[in-house]
């Protein structure tokens, strides 16, 4: 799927008022760490970046796209229903008796490959499989969103050596560094600075963007999938947690702090 900057600002505009719906409906959805990824997804998914077929989620010949910052993918909710992955009134019926769409995403929703609790070890999925395809001879590519506070887990430094030792060039990591973890800032627990020195010493060739760009991260990502360089791939992507909510963006409590239904309420009210 492919369409010009204008529509993918616009959607990303529609996916964050959605993602706000939808916490608003579920409060015990994570918030923050959803709004920061949002350019993210929509570059994937609408910028012509992942090969997918929403009627067979499973298909061989789609590329993968691991989750790995579960807690923080709320967001991907109304981009599965818009593509149709499922019906868009799923959404009404988040957290709800019966619903797939719980607070926590799991593979039990068409369209997220793997379980997604663990925190830390969606890198070590992704290269596995992105390993398995390159035995295979596959060109699908694999594709991986961590939040920056993953890194903290030693599993993911692992994956990185590994993917770097076997030439692993299907593989696309995207950090949504928002700098953020769950209990405060990452600097203040351990800091990854210079990220993209460290992976750069790790062997893998790396890109910073501005994380809220959306036609940036686009061109970054597709820029990355090109690239036949024998190393595997890294986008860092600047953003900020709670990005666009008084009080809630970059706040170092962010990720377990909820908005007043009626700051929502007055944000869902602006004219889009």
């Amino acid at each position: 799927m492919n369409v010009n900057s204008v529509d993918l600002r616009e959607k990303s505009h529609w996916v964050w008022r959605e993602t706000l719906a939808v916490h608003r409906r579920a409060p015990e959805t994570r918030l923050a760490s959803s709004l920061s990824a949002i350019d993210i997804f929509v570059a994937l998914y609408y910028g012509g970046v992942l090969r997918f077929d929403p009627s067979q989620p499973l298909a061989d010949s789609r590329d993968r796209c691991v989750i790995s910052k579960g807690h923080g993918s709320i967001c991907m909710y109304p981009i599965l229903a818009d593509l149709g992955y499922f019906p868009l009134a799923e959404l009404q019926r988040v957290c709800q008796a019966g619903s797939f769409l719980g607070g926590i995403p799991d593979p039990v929703i068409p369209g997220y490959e793997t379980v997604n609790g663990s925190l830390g070890h969606g890198l070590g999925v992704a290269t596995g499989m992105a390993f398995g395809l390159k035995r295979k001879r596959s060109d699908r590519s694999v594709f991986v969103v961590v939040g920056d506070g993953e890194l903290h887990e030693g599993a993911n430094w692992e994956a990185i050596m590994f993917a770097s030792q076997h030439k692993l060039d299907n593989l696309h990591l995207i950090v949504d560094n928002n700098q953020i973890s769950m209990l405060g800032y990452t600097d203040d627990i351990i800091s990854h600075d210079p990220l993209q020195e460290r992976l750069s010493a790790f062997g893998w060739d790396c890109i910073e963007v501005d994380g809220h760009d959306v036609v940036a991260v686009q061109a970054a990502l597709l820029k990355m999938k090109a690239s036949t360089s024998g190393k595997p791939k890294a986008l860092i992507a600047k953003t900020l947690k709670g990005h666009g909510v008084p009080g809630l963006e970059n706040a170092p409590l962010s990720h377990i702090m909820n908005p007043k239904p009626e700051l929502i309420d007055s944000l869902l009210e602006q004219k889009p």
